[in-house]
């Protein structure tokens, strides 16, 4: 049997990724599924119709018409209401569902009758790190994220020797070192700034320290265990978080650029920079606060605004992603064709393989109800 893949577009404001691109398309195609594509999809990306037309893609006009027969349904975001009430009952939806903050939307998945899947739910493990959206995204949002603070800072990042004078490097510090710190980090560094890093895992120490920046924490015992099984951070205790805000406080008074990372899933953003911390920094300094649509790690950031208090630039941004859609489209399809091989067997038909691992971790709901165990009875 020939699964039928439909894409449609995004359309939560601001979001331009989309869930295949023409290259894709092909890979999905020579799995031995159908791919369906909702006219205008890939515009938001610079993939136009054309390009999905040549990859083998049937284009429709309309998401209804694209949905009514598919057996699977990439998205980026999670589908809205017009889009559930369009699926055919078992119908599979794939996407970045937000579990935790977007409940109505997997209330009315499970409503519906669909299996859903969230790509946020797939598991770190070496089998599917090809698959891991997370941080293929984070990658991305990671470099943009010094690529603005860049832009809102108003000198050079690097050193520079002239004949009218020496330009003073940058000073940058990232907060939190996961992968889209470890990228900022990158970034930062191949523009010459002078940077800093901090995390609460012990691990990340070294990492910082590979890509040429200076690690700096509090390294108590508490400091040591701080890390979960699955390479998360724990939340810390009050009394680690007073010793460490004394030591970034005086750090964070010499910064010019400062990015804070820090997530914990499921949780609100641990508050980093207080706003003390922020009225104490240099008048012309900038926060990025990648972490601002789970509530922030800077006092004072506000969703998808620049906010300027007391001269120092505090900017809130919820999807730096979709600010380099292309790639970030890409990379997303990418990790969807690798998940989509556990939904054919090896005579490419359509046979979900639902005791494997990887997807049992991603189902969010199945049969009528959310069946994910850090979600029931949220």
């Amino acid at each position: 049997m020939t699964a039928t893949i439909a894409v449609t577009k995004e359309r939560r404001s601001g979001e331009t990724r989309v869930a295949a691109t023409p290259d894709s398309v092909k890979k999905l195609i020579g799995m031995g599924f159908a791919v369906v594509v909702e006219a205008g999809a890939g515009a938001g990306s610079s993939f136009p119709d054309a390009d999905y037309l040549a990859a083998g893609a049937v284009v429709v006009p309309d998401a209804k018409t694209a949905l009514k027969d598919a057996d699977l349904v990439f998205k980026v975001r999670g589908p809205d209401p017009d889009e559930i009430a369009g699926l055919k009952p078992g119908a599979l939806v794939v996407a970045l569902l937000s579990p935790y903050a977007d409940k109505p939307i997997l209330d009315a998945l499970a409503k519906a009758g669909s299996t859903a899947l969230a790509m946020e739910f797939i598991p770190r493990i070496s089998r599917a790190q090809s698959m891991d959206a997370l941080s293929s995204q984070a990658n991305l949002a990671g470099y943009r994220a010094v690529i603005e603070g860049a832009a809102l800072y108003g000198r050079a990042m690097p050193m520079m020797m002239t004949a009218a004078g020496t330009v003073a490097a940058a000073k940058v510090f990232i907060m939190g070192v996961g992968v889209a710190g470890l990228q900022a980090i990158a970034t930062a560094r191949r523009l010459g700034a002078v940077v800093t890093a901090t995390d609460v895992r012990p691990a990340t120490k070294e990492q910082v320290e590979s890509l040429g920046a200076k690690f700096l924490a509090v390294e108590d015992e508490e400091f040591k265990n701080a890390q979960t099984a699955g390479g998360y951070a724990k939340e810390m205790s009050p009394e680690y978080q007073a010793k460490q805000a004394a030591l970034l406080s005086e750090h964070l008074k010499k910064q010019d650029i400062v990015v804070t990372t820090a997530l914990i899933p499921g949780r609100p953003a641990p508050k980093l920079v207080s706003a003390e911390q922020v009225a104490s920094m240099k008048p012309g300094s900038v926060l990025v606060d990648l972490a601002v649509e789970q509530g922030g790690n800077v006092a004072g950031a506000a969703k998808d605004q620049v906010v300027e208090t007391g001269g120092v630039k505090i900017a809130g941004f919820s999807n730096l992603p979709a600010s380099i859609a292309a790639d970030a489209s890409s990379l997303y399809a990418r990790n969807l064709v690798n998940l989509a091989a556990l939904f054919v067997d090896k005579e490419k038909a359509f046979a979900p393989q639902w005791d494997d691992e990887i997807l049992q971790a991603a189902v969010v709901t199945k049969g009528g109800e959310i069946v994910h165990p850090g979600l029931k009875g949220a």
